[in-house]
């Protein structure tokens, strides 16, 4: 007896002690500050996009319980793809028990802990992540305070690249000076024309209504409009010449193709015909845009390539009706002509996107959803890098939702019907990939689409 006594106090000891261990105070220097630098600390810190700092302890204590909700609920770091499909590459989604030590400092009174437990500061590129070789000056864009139905017209610039050989780049970052009026920034790379002046804005002047929505009467919302900037044949030029290849977007600062070890192939010679779309918030400003790349130092052996596809943007099949909180948009479909890796995705729908789904149908009949987002987010245009096996047939058919009600709070206005358009207020379903092929392959002939902005870089 006395022996059983003996050990079940031993026991009792044990697990006293074990709760002890459990119980250990959390503190920010040893245990948060790690995740939050592995995870947050690329938009939560000055100049980015969150608009709180989490670099030290005394920018994130006034957040602590904020940051237990948003880790609980998932909505931080932001990520919208729905885990039951694909596997992405880039993934930033906390653990479970990450989750659980933010909630326990936070419910502990979020004490800061020994400065000689905390990790070195992370040595962040301020400005270019990407560390460019070359920086080329973009457009000078002045984006006024307030003007005419809050509209600037999407525009195209060009610029030189100024390579005067063949130049396999591995990353590209397009910067803004001024994010917050950013809508998106865009490039594509074109031959050099002559006749094509540098630097002149272009653009196509539409019809409005007292919204900034163009006038489905006259003609295509998304493509109508008188030419402007320059006379109508070297505008039409311009406007026609640079499909998007690499884009800024509110939560895609840049591409880097250096993760996959591949690389985009700009010829000489070679012209950016950039893509600018500012969406004003009554400070005025004048945007420079700097476009940097890094460079592969020999040719590659893998290829990247972008795409842009479209669902149809004429008001007979794209018009979403008032009060629709679940309207589905007609397809985007692209067929592969040769094998491919498929590396990369990413939705661009504006203020009522909902929800989208990507789904590879192969040349046997099956059928594998690779990207779900069940709560689209227009704030945060994440993309989504992965590995998939595309075989020469397969098509890749991207579906998508809109919620026009009152119930999206988003939503200007749920009593109108809605076109494709360039605006925010407008919509887009306009799907963004990008694949790697063999470097000495063709280009050209990667995918087909009835509506595919780009098909090659």
């Amino acid at each position: 007896m006395r022996l059983l006594f003996a050990l079940l106090g031993l026991a009792a000891g044990v697990l006293c002690a074990a709760d002890t261990s459990s119980s250990a105070a959390v503190t920010f220097n040893k245990d948060v500050l790690p995740i939050l630098q592995r995870n947050c600390q690329s938009c939560h810190r000055p100049g980015q996009m969150a608009p709180m700092s989490f670099l030290t302890y005394r920018g994130a204590r006034p957040w602590a319980k904020a940051m237990k909700a948003a880790v609980a609920s998932r909505k931080m770091p932001p990520w919208s793809a729905d885990p039951q499909y694909g596997h992405y590459l880039n993934d930033p989604s906390l653990k479970q028990s990450e989750i659980a030590t933010i909630a326990k400092w936070a419910d502990s009174g979020a004490p800061e802990g020994n400065a000689k437990d905390a990790p070195a500061p992370v040595q962040w590129a301020e400005g270019w992540p990407i560390h460019p070789d070359i920086v080329i000056d973009g457009p000078v864009t002045d984006v006024p305070a307030r003007p005419k139905n809050n509209v600037v017209e999407w525009h195209t610039v060009i610029v030189p690249t100024g390579f005067t050989k063949d130049t396999w780049v591995t990353a590209v970052q397009i910067k803004p000076e001024y994010p917050a009026v950013t809508h998106h920034i865009c490039a594509g790379y074109i031959p050099h024309n002559p006749a094509v002046k540098y630097g002149v804005p272009v653009w196509q002047d539409k019809e409005r209504d007292e919204e900034g929505a163009a006038r489905p009467e006259k003609g295509d919302p998304f493509l109508g409009g008188k030419l402007a900037g320059l006379p109508e044949a070297e505008a039409g030029a311009i406007l026609q010449a640079g499909a998007p290849e690499d884009c800024y977007l509110p939560g895609n600062a840049a591409a880097d193709y250096r993760t996959i070890n591949a690389a985009k192939l700009i010829p000489a010679g070679s012209d950016i015909a950039v893509s600018l779309h500012y969406t004003p918030n009554g400070t005025a400003v004048t945007d420079h845009v700097k476009i940097g790349f890094t460079v592969a130092k020999a040719p590659p052996e893998r290829r990247y390539v972008s795409f842009v596809m479209s669902a149809p943007t004429d008001g007979q099949h794209f018009a979403i009706p008032p009060n629709d909180p679940n309207w589905q948009s007609p397809p985007a479909v692209a067929t592969f002509l040769q094998d491919a890796e498929l590396v990369f995705m990413m939705a661009h729908m504006h203020f009522r996107g909902k929800d989208t789904r990507w789904t590879l149908e192969f040349p046997d009949g099956t059928k594998q959803v690779v990207l779900n987002i069940p709560r689209y987010d227009f704030n945060w245009q994440i993309g989504y890098n992965t590995s998939i096996k595309v075989p020469k047939g397969t098509k890749l058919r991207v579906d998508a939702h809109f919620d026009n009600s009152v119930n999206n709070k988003f939503n200007p206005n749920a009593n109108r019907t809605v076109y494709y358009g360039q605006m925010t207020w407008e919509e887009m379903m306009s799907p963004f990939f990008g694949v790697v092929v063999n470097s000495s392959g063709d280009a050209s002939k990667i995918v087909s689409s009835p509506l595919l902005f780009s098909n090659g870089g």
